[in-house]
């Protein structure tokens, strides 16, 4: 699924093998400490892991630590790291307590923050002693970290779970530099003052010396937030003084190894599975989504488009099929349950309506696919769909367009509230909540000619193939190797 992404947030699977050439040609070599919420085994980040654990996973190279959650529960969080060498990387990993697990992770970070930074207020729930849960769990992540470090180590934190980790370390004394990335959307004041502790998490984020976001406009949300909760002036390098500390606001889109991804998906279409999936589909064209089952995917409002298409333009009946990949997470929480329970009720309702006894148009599945099926899914599909209601990124549709056959390439259609749709404007760039917008783009991108289809793919693939996920690394690493002036 996406590189940078476990369960939806950071997924720690693709920086760390980068880092070694992010700083080859450094005087000192710092190291470099990555923190993220979870860390998956190698196992479960080449296979079917997305989003940050693939991303983390290229940029772990010899020398540097990995530090995080091991995804497992016990009776009490762990005091101490586990701590493992694969290649040179160390994995330093804490168990959480069951009771922290429901609160910091399904209580807050889930329940109040995910969807706070996704504008789905309504679904906000705030719990103080879930909060109080989620500043211990930081606290005991910072005080296990502390026995790790070395002066000069460059400390990099990962995403919503972790954001007052940083000033836990301040707390504890720790004087390096301390980098945080933020992969989901970030929200303006009008909606970050929702949240009871905004002024608290705002101040605790202040404590790194640089934060970095996905697009302009989520750095734009930052600094406005600063200002009205901090009292701060930031200068027009987007920099700010707080606390007697110099905090950098930069931009620094998070991407994907393309060309290792060209080749698996090159490799991957004469796989089983991927010769089962053409077999099934004939000479029918195909659609395809990707995501993990979340309410901000906009999985209600894609199968409502897909349904408009086949009632607004019925030349397309019997001759498309869509599959949509949602593999289920986060299932505890109320809400997802929901969302599942209304897209099975979708999809028997586009089924039982335009079915025929030889067609059945939606293929609908939430059971996790192996990486490499679904590199040879995105090569063989003639549109990509990848229509958030908001994202912070989305690395699928950077894996759809580095996956396709150059000489017949199919046709990106992404969402606008996509933080990829700010460099991806040659997709054909849609409003997920306009159901008969997204329709017309999927019959546009059904009929579109080769030629405008090659001319827009080269485009798209240029800047896959520049803004990667070692081209990430490197200038986030460069931001926070270099002080800022004020």
């Amino acid at each position: 699924m996406n590189q940078i992404m476990i369960d939806g947030s950071v997924n720690p699977g693709v920086l760390v093998k980068h880092l070694s050439k992010v700083t080859a040609n450094a005087e000192t070599v710092a190291r470099t400490i990555i923190v993220s919420n979870r860390i998956p085994s190698p196992t479960e980040a080449g296979a079917t892991a997305g989003g940050l654990a693939v991303a983390l996973a290229d940029v772990a190279v010899p020398g540097s630590i990995w530090f995080g959650w091991s995804g497992q529960r016990a009776e009490e969080t762990s005091t101490q790291a586990n701590v493992s060498s694969i290649g040179g990387v160390t994995y330093a990993t804490l168990n959480i307590a069951e009771r922290d697990y429901q609160k910091f992770y399904n209580g807050f970070s889930n329940g109040a923050l995910w969807p706070l930074l996704h504008f789905r207020t309504g679904l906000l729930r705030f719990n103080q002693p879930d909060y109080d849960a989620y500043r211990r769990v930081n606290r005991d992540f910072a005080r296990a970290l502390v026995p790790f470090l070395k002066p000069g180590d460059l400390i990099w934190i990962h995403d919503y779970q972790l954001l007052t980790m940083a000033a836990e370390l301040r707390e504890l004394g720790i004087t390096n530099r301390i980098g945080f990335f933020l992969h989901v959307p970030f929200v303006p004041p009008a909606l970050l003052n929702v949240l009871p502790p905004a002024a608290e998490i705002m101040a605790a984020m202040s404590a790194c010396d640089v934060v970095g976001f996905q697009t302009v406009a989520d750095r734009r949300a930052f600094l406005d937030n600063a200002i009205a909760l901090l009292h701060v002036r930031p200068d027009h390098y987007n920099c700010f003084q707080f606390l007697n500390r110099t905090v950098s606001a930069v931009v620094t889109p998070v991407g994907i190894n393309a060309a290792k991804f060209s080749q698996l998906a090159e490799r991957a279409e004469h796989t089983v599975d991927a010769r089962r999936m053409h077999e099934s589909l004939g000479d029918r064209k195909f659609v395809l989504g990707v995501d993990r089952l979340d309410y901000s995917k906009g999985l209600p409002q894609r199968f409502e488009a897909f349904g408009r298409l086949l009632s607004s333009f019925p030349e397309h009946r019997r001759h498309v099929n869509f599959l949509q990949i949602a593999a289920r997470s986060r299932q505890e929480i109320g809400s997802y349950q929901t969302l599942r329970r209304e897209l099975d009720r979708r999809a028997g309702d586009i089924n039982g309506e335009f079915s025929d006894f030889d067609w059945v148009p939606l293929r609908y599945m939430t059971h996790p696919v192996k990486r490499n099926a679904i590199a040879g899914f995105y090569r063989r599909a003639n549109i990509g769909l990848v229509t958030p209601l908001r994202d912070g990124m989305n690395l699928v549709a950077k894996e759809y367009v580095a996956a396709q056959n150059e000489a017949d390439p199919g046709v990106l259609i992404l969402s606008r509230f996509a933080g990829a749709a700010d460099e991806l404007t040659e997709a054909l760039i849609v409003n997920p909540f306009n159901a008969d917008e997204v329709a017309g783009a999927l019959h546009r991108g059904l009929v579109m000619p080769l030629p405008e289809r090659r001319e827009r793919h080269r485009a798209l693939l240029a800047k896959v193939r520049t803004t990667t996920a070692q081209h990430f690394c490197e200038q986030f690493v460069s931001h926070l190797r270099a002080p800022a002036s004020i």
